[in-house]
C-alpha cells in the first residue's frame, strides 16, 4: 500500500500553490493526483491562443449545465481544466484580485480570519509583478503578471470614455482602487502564460518528496470511521488505492470537489440515498450555492481598420504564431484583455457590481464565432448576482459528469442589473472619444432598448464568464450551509480539506484565478500549522457619495 504524508487531488491553481508551499521544506512526501495530462502544448502557453485549449477535450472536462430555465432553455458551455495547472492553463489569463470589501463580506459570512487585512499578505506573497511591489502587490513571488502595452488606440479610447461618462481613472485595480476605469493585469512572464503550473507545480516537481500522478481520476475519498485516510482512484483501466498520514486534500475545483465528496459519503443525505451511496457525514451544503458571473458581448462595428480582425487570417496568425515561438512576444504574448472597469450599477450600490473587459476585436470569448468584420467589444455583467444553483450527481460512477445547474437570472434584481449593463455600457460607447472609430452597434443593436427587449436579448445571448464557484462554502460550524471551516478543513470529519474556489463564501468581485490561488497560499499555513503572515494595515478605497451617486 502507498503511503505518504499529504495527498492532494487535482493539480490546477489551488493544487499547484499547496504541492509546492507542503515540500519546500523537503521533508513532508506530497503525492498530487490529476486526471489531465501534460500542459506543454504552445496553445496553452501562447496567450493570445486562450480561447483554443478550452474547448478542446483533451485540456477541458467538457462541462454543460443542464438546460437553463430563465435563459431560453439553453445549455451552458462550463469549462474547467483537465491539465496540469487546472483551469489556470486554460483561462482568459486576467489577474484581479476581488475587491477588498469582498473579503470584509467573507468574514461577515463566517470566514473568521479571511478579512481584507488577512488576505493582502496573501497576495502579495504569490505575485511577482513586473512592475515592482508596493504595500499592495508582490514583487518577488512565484505567480508572473504585468500589464498589457496598450498598443492599440482603441484602449486608450476606451478609457478617455470612461472618463468622459464621469468614471473615475484608477491607477491600479488590484491596488488601492479598484473603482473605474484602467489597465487589466494579466498572468504573463516571459511572454507565456504563468499558469499555476509554470509557477508552482514544476519548480517543485524538481524535489525528491512530491511525486505528481496524470491521468489519475480519483473516484472516492477512503475513510476509517470519520477519519480521511486515502483516496481511491482510477489510471490506466485499474484501480488503485493510496493512504495519507496527515490529510487528504482536495483541489479538485467548485464542480469536482462537490462530486467527490458526494460520491464518497459526505452530502446532502437525500442526494446520496437517491444513488445508493451511505452517508459518512450529513453536510447539506454540499453542492449547494454554485455562483457564477453571467457575462455579455457589447459589440460595435469599427469606422477604421485598426482592430485585431486584420489578424484573424490564416496567414496572419502563422505568423503571430512563429514570432512568439522564436521571440516569445508580439501580438502572440499578450491576452488581449489590456483594459477594463469596474463601476456600480446604482445609487445605494457601496462598491463596484459591474466588471468590463474591453478587447479591440468583435468575436466570441470562447472562439465558437470568429470575427465578421472590424469591431471592438466590451465583455459586461453584473458581479454579484443574487442567484445561486447546484452541483448534483448523475450517479455513482467517477467518469459520470455531474449535473450542473446555476439557475442564471432567477431572481428579479439580476435582471434589472442586466438592463443597467446594457444601458450604461451603451452610454460609455457614445462618448466623444469613440466618435473616431464609432460604426453601427452590432450587438445588442439599436432596436433594443425596452426593458422587454433587453430582457429577451439576455436570454438569448448571455454567456458565463467561467467563474463557477462556492459549492462547499466556508463558514461557522454551526451553520448548516458550511461545508468547511476557516482553517478549510471539512466539517464533522477529520484530515480531510477542500481548497480551491468552491470554499468561498460568496463570489469576489472580478476573475476568480488570483483569489484562488491566494486562498491556497494562505491554506498551506493552516495546514503545516505555520504561523499566519501579519495583517496588512493599509486602507483601500470606497466610494464617498455611494449612497447618493452612482459615479
Amino acid at each position: 500500500m502507498e503511503t505518504v504524508e499529504y495527498l492532494i487531488v487535482g493539480a490546477g491553481s489551488a493544487g499547484c500553490v499547496l504541492a509546492d508551499r507542503l515540500t519546500e521544506d523537503g521533508k513532508d512526501s506530497v503525492l498530487v493526483l490529476e486526471y489531465g495530462g501534460s500542459d506543454r502544448s504552445p496553445w496553452i502557453q501562447m496567450p493570445s491562443a486562450l480561447s483554443i485549449p478550452m474547448n478542446m477535450a483533451r485540456y477541458d472536462w467538457r462541462y454543460y449545465t443542464e438546460p437553463e430555465p430563465h435563459l431560453n432553455g439553453r445549455r451552458l458551455h462550463t469549462p474547467r481544466g483537465k491539465v496540469l495547472g487546472g483551469s489556470s492553463s486554460i483561462n482568459g489569463l486576467v489577474y484581479v484580485r476581488g475587491n477588498p470589501l469582498d473579503f470584509e463580506r467573507w468574514e461577515a459570512e463566517g470566514a473568521a480570519g479571511w478579512s481584507y487585512q488577512d488576505v493582502l499578505p496573501y497576495f502579495k506573497r504569490a505575485e511577482r509583478r513586473a512592475e515592482g511591489g508596493d504595500e499592495y502587490r508582490g514583487g518577488d513571488g512565484p505567480l508572473e503578471t504585468r500589464r498589457g502595452l496598450l498598443t492599440n488606440p482603441l484602449h486608450a479610447a476606451w478609457l478617455e470614455a470612461g472618463r468622459q461618462a464621469g468614471y473615475a481613472l484608477t491607477p491600479d485595480m488590484n491596488g488601492f482602487q479598484q473603482e473605474g476605469f484602467g489597465h487589466l493585469d494579466m498572468t504573463v512572464g516571459g511572454g507565456r502564460r504563468c499558469s499555476a503550473a509554470n509557477a508552482y507545480l514544476r519548480p517543485a516537481m524538481r524535489r525528491g518528496n512530491l511525486t505528481v500522478r496524470t491521468h489519475a481520476l480519483a473516484t472516492r475519498v477512503l475513510f476509517e470511521g470519520r477519519r480521511a485516510v486515502g483516496v481511491r482512484y482510477r489510471r490506466g483501466g485499474l484501480f488503485h488505492e493510496v493512504r495519507a498520514r496527515r490529510e487528504v486534500i482536495l483541489c479538485a475545483g467548485p464542480i469536482n470537489s462537490p462530486q467527490l465528496l458526494m460520491l464518497s459519503g459526505i452530502g446532502p443525505r437525500h442526494e446520496l440515498a437517491v444513488h445508493g451511496i451511505d452517508a459518512v457525514r450529513e453536510l447539506p451544503g454540499v453542492g449547494e450555492n454554485l455562483q457564477d458571473h453571467l457575462e455579455f458581448y457589447f459589440q460595435v462595428a469599427c469606422r477604421e481598420p485598426i482592430t485585431l480582425y486584420s489578424q484573424v487570417s490564416l496567414v496572419r496568425r502563422a505568423l503571430i504564431g512563429a514570432r512568439w515561438l522564436l521571440a516569445s512576444d508580439g501580438l502572440g504574448a499578450s491576452n488581449h484583455f489590456e483594459s477594463g472597469g469596474f463601476i456600480r450599477s446604482r445609487v445605494g450600490v457601496r462598491y463596484p457590481d459591474i466588471q468590463f473587459h474591453f478587447l479591440p476585436l468583435a468575436v466570441n470569448y470562447d472562439g465558437s464565432a470568429l470575427a465578421r468584420e472590424h469591431g471592438f467589444q466590451a465583455h459586461v455583467g453584473p458581479m454579484r448576482s443574487q442567484s445561486q444553483g447546484w452541483v448534483r450527481l448523475r450517479s455513482a460512477v467517477a467518469l459520470d459528469k455531474p449535473r450542473i445547474c446555476f439557475n442564471y437570472m432567477s431572481r428579479s434584481a439580476d435582471w434589472e442589473e442586466m438592463r443597467a449593463c446594457v444601458r450604461l455600457t451603451r452610454e460609455i460607447f457614445a462618448q466623444p472619444a469613440f466618435d473616431r472609430f464609432r460604426g453601427r452597434e452590432i450587438q445588442p443593436g439599436a432596436g433594443v432598448e425596452t426593458d422587454e427587449q433587453i430582457d429577451a436579448f439576455i436570454r438569448d445571448k448571455a454567456e458565463s464568464a467561467f467563474h463557477p464557484s462556492c459549492t462547499c462554502r466556508m463558514g461557522r460550524v454551526t451553520d448548516p450551509r458550511a461545508v468547511v471551516d476557516p482553517q478549510l478543513r471539512v466539517i464533522g470529519v477529520e484530515a480531510l480539506r477542500v481548497v480551491d474556489s468552491s470554499i468561498m463564501p460568496s463570489i469576489t468581485t472580478g476573475n476568480l484565478n488570483a483569489p484562488t490561488i491566494m486562498l491556497a497560499e494562505k491554506a498551506a499555513d493552516h495546514i503545516r500549522g505555520a504561523a499566519l503572515l501579519p495583517r496588512a494595515a493599509v486602507p483601500y478605497y470606497t466610494a464617498a457619495r455611494w449612497q447618493s451617486a452612482q459615479r
